[in-house]
């Protein structure tokens, strides 16, 4: 009973340490040490008499990141209760697995070796959760730091990945420390031999430092205004029309923009009428022809609006694979774009291509559509999957030659993803979102907060528009300069610099990742080896 007590108390305490550390309420330094009592844990049911290891591992380790993932994403079930229990559980249900691969691995391997391959797998399976149709990227590990932007900037070189390996890189030898040297027993050894880990903490802070004090300020000022409309999704929003949002914009910016003025943003899905307008055609549209006489007044203006799109298909086979069948033979691909309008050039559009797993998409669609339908989406609050891109484009400032990144909500939280915005040109990123979904809670905070990190990683300032915020302006160094307050109707009046540099990261993407993925494969095939070779029982 007291060994079951024991690792009960680990289970748990890793869960808490791993939940209290995370952004915007936490206190990151928790986090060097949230994996130590699932190691501890690994080890003591490694060495007991009981039966079921694998088993019981397997359960202590999904009870601790639950907590996790409960204490850190609860608040998903003011958008749709289906879509918080299947991120929740699913995601669980992965980190789970990827701890009983490695307890499996320390039966084939050398200690030293199962534990990198620990660190390796772990990395790789975070690049994992950024590009498969399952993608749950909120609890990576590099992002536990996005409130602590001086510790990391240095990720203008690593992204977020260089967080994750500082993190696992820490508990390994923490972990290592605790279960060599006893603190009681030797008190001077063990302080003698937490120096390398302090270092290995102050260190890479300090290397941030002085790569902060080394960003230069840009004199070139773009002007940009940022809409926070402030409108309620459950309700209202769906009961207006797009004249009724055009009608709202102009009152909101009448006194608010000039002939000065070169940039408004206005949030994700802004117009959002029924099915959306359509796209093919949408030059001659009455809501075109309506924000064409809007922009007459600001010549110098371009505004880039989130709008829901649809395109319709009368055919027997799907035209697309996104194309939902509404009806018999009628097939609708519908799009959640950011769209760029001035009065000197053609509209430029951007689909959203990160989607929201069960909610704007279905998970392998190709396979579970046949099966089970729309079951997820429409249990998720949603009823159809939505089109993407396989570019990242920028919108082209008529007037000035600025180039503009139109990042959609969820895409601000993939570090390589928003680089391709800056290979492609980008001076800024224009993010716009909605963020009304999760009401007053940590999702939208986080959100803002983890925005701040592709400032860093990229270099380029940030101008966000929110519906009910927290709209900002962030810039280079992942400082947020200016900002309205949460659930409250305004305009963001302020200025972005625009920035051609190229870092390393932007440049190189994901090396860590890559590089742990190719390392945590070696290290399975020798682990196989090892199973063959030796014989031992699973």
């Amino acid at each position: 009973m007291f060994m079951k007590k024991k690792y009960l108390f680990l289970s748990v305490l890793s869960g808490l340490l791993f939940a209290v550390s995370w952004p915007t309420y936490g206190f990151v330094i928790l986090i060097f040490g949230a994996l130590v009592p699932l190691l501890f844990l690994e080890n003591l049911i490694r060495e007991d008499s009981y039966k079921h290891k694998k088993k019981r591992f397997f359960a202590y380790s999904y009870l601790s990141i639950l907590i996790w993932n409960v204490g850190t994403t609860w608040w998903l079930y003011n958008s749709t209760l289906f879509g918080m229990l299947f991120a929740i559980l699913c995601n669980t249900l992965f980190y789970a697995l990827l701890l009983l691969l490695f307890s499996w691995s320390r039966n084939r391997l050398p200690n030293k070796s199962a534990y990198a391959f620990l660190l390796f797998l772990w990395l790789a399976f975070e690049k994992l959760h950024l590009i498969w149709d399952f993608s749950w990227t909120w609890l990576n590990l590099g992002n536990a730091f996005s409130e602590h932007i001086y510790w990391i900037q240095w990720y203008a070189y690593t992204g977020t990945f260089g967080g994750s390996l500082w993190v696992l890189l820490i508990n390994l030898s923490l972990f290592h420390l605790l279960q060599k040297v006893s603190f009681r027993v030797h008190p001077q050894l063990f302080l003698k031999r937490s120096v390398p880990i302090l270092l290995g903490i102050a260190l890479p802070i300090a290397i941030s430092l002085l790569l902060y004090r080394q960003v230069e300020d840009v004199d070139e000022k773009i002007e940009v205004s940022l809409l926070q409309p402030n409108i309620d999704p459950y309700q209202t929003k769906y009961r207006l029309t797009n004249a009724d949002f055009l009608t709202q914009m102009q009152a909101m910016t009448q006194d608010q923009l000039s002939t000065s003025t070169q940039y408004l943003l206005t949030p994700e899905t802004f117009f959002a009428e029924g099915w959306g307008e359509r796209l093919i055609g949408f030059e001659t549209s009455p809501l075109y022809n309506s924000l064409q006489r809007f922009l007459d007044a600001y010549p110098n203006l371009q505004l880039i609006t989130g709008i829901q799109l649809y395109n319709v298909y009368r055919q027997k086979k799907a035209p697309t694979p996104t194309a939902n069948l509404e009806q018999n033979e009628l097939w609708v691909d519908y799009y959640n774009s950011a769209m760029a309008l001035s009065t000197e050039q053609a509209f430029e559009v951007y689909h959203k291509s990160k989607l929201v797993v069960g909610v704007e998409n279905m998970p392998f669609k190709s396979v579970l559509n046949p099966l089970l339908g729309k079951v997820m989406l429409d249990l998720g609050g949603t009823v159809a999957s939505r089109a993407t891109q396989k570019e990242r484009s920028v919108f082209t400032h008529p007037q000035t030659t600025y180039k503009a990144a139109p990042i959609i909500c969820w895409e601000s939280i993939f570090g390589e993803f928003v680089t391709g915005y800056v290979r492609n040109g980008a001076d800024f990123l224009a993010v716009i979102s909605n963020d009304a979904w999760w009401k007053n809670t940590e999702g939208h905070r986080q959100l803002l907060s983890y925005t701040r990190l592709r400032a860093i990683e990229t270099r380029r300032d940030i101008a966000r528009s929110a519906n009910t915020g927290i709209s900002a302006i962030i810039n280079a160094k992942g400082e947020i300069v200016a900002q309205l307050d949460y659930n409250t109707a305004g305009v963001l009046q302020g200025t972005v610099s625009p920035r051609d540099e190229i870092t390393f990261y932007v440049r190189y993407g994901d090396l860590i990742a890559r590089w742990s993925a190719l390392i945590a494969g070696l290290l399975f095939l020798l682990a196989l080896r090892g199973k063959i070779k030796k014989e031992e029982p699973l």
